[in-house]
């Protein structure tokens, strides 16, 4: 069985998608994780054109549609579509701006229409049941704890979380600093029920995972590394289970969207909300009003008399 490789993509369409990300990256600060995003959609798409057409740098229109439509048909979501379509664009846009001469083959393509959803919250009870998983009778549960703690307390990524350094953490002013996406930097503050938690982590249970070495990041693995991604999902996953909620309701990313929707249920001002996040436009949090509204509907309906 034959695998993809770099082989696969024309010599000159590697040249340009190497100096298109790394002027992304001077340029725009983009994150690594957005940049890696792009190199995948690229290269991807430099494959299928070089076996069908002329490759990334010689491809027209028809070229690309007929790309996007054989994703389609090979049952990619329109969500993942539009987001190469999105690194397509940057890409041929930046051909452009190096070339005049050279044409931009997007320009005319639509982006496939997304259905609006809403992000999914859990219930506060909820929340509490999940926070209440962990055996904080053993330093990984103890972490596991705190760990989940300071996602609901503060609204973080996954990325974000993981990548946090010990340094990071102010237990006596009670902020945590959050470097987000494109590298912004953002202070949070910890509400004193995690700050106990955190405290009781990094006194009983840190030193223990750290088995003497200095490791730099917060959250260590029973192998006195940093957490990775996929690990965190894993345990966010494993606690679900353990509390009831079911597995596909959940993920860290709830976590924000219960800390975002639980704030303004509690009457947060939706600019505060913007900045605790880190969102860049406050038309990306307002999308927290609509769950909010959701949410007393279904209030209303199951309690009103005349609902």
């Amino acid at each position: 069985m034959m695998t993809e490789s770099a082989n696969d993509i024309d010599p000159r369409d590697h040249v340009a998608i190497d100096a298109f990300l790394e002027g992304a990256w001077a340029r725009d600060g983009l994150a690594d994780l957005t940049l890696a995003d792009y190199r995948g959609d690229l290269e991807r798409c430099a494959r299928w054109l070089a076996r069908h057409a002329n490759g990334l740098l010689g491809a027209s229109r028809a070229d690309l549609f007929a790309y996007l439509a054989a994703r389609n048909r090979s049952g990619i979501g329109a969500r993942t579509n539009a987001r190469e379509l999105t690194a397509l664009r940057r890409f041929y846009a930046e051909q452009a701006r190096h070339n005049p001469a050279c044409e931009n083959p997007t320009l005319l393509l639509d982006a496939p229409k997304l259905p609006r959803t809403l992000p999914k919250a859990l219930a506060e009870r909820e929340v509490e049941s999940l926070l209440n998983a962990p055996d904080v009778a053993t330093p990984i549960g103890l972490r596991d704890r705190a760990m989940l703690e300071l996602m609901y307390a503060c609204g973080l990524r996954v990325s974000e979380l993981v990548t946090l350094p010990l340094a990071g953490l102010n237990l006596r002013q009670g902020v945590l600093r959050v470097t987000g996406k494109g590298g912004k930097d953002r202070l949070v503050p910890i509400g004193e029920t995690c700050l106990d938690w955190l405290t009781r982590y990094l006194s009983e249970a840190r030193p223990a995972l750290a088995k003497g070495r200095d490791t730099p990041a917060l959250f260590l693995s029973n192998r006195a590394a940093g957490m990775t991604r996929q690990m965190a999902w894993t345990l966010v996953k494993k606690h679900a289970l353990a509390a009831g909620i079911a597995a596909k309701r959940i993920s860290p990313h709830v976590l924000r969207h219960s800390f975002a929707t639980h704030l303004l249920n509690h009457g947060a001002d939706l600019r505060a909300l913007q900045m605790l996040l880190g969102h860049s436009n406050l038309s990306t949090t307002q999308i927290y009003t609509l769950v909010a509204r959701e949410g007393l509907k279904r209030l209303h309906s199951q309690h009103h008399p005349r609902a």
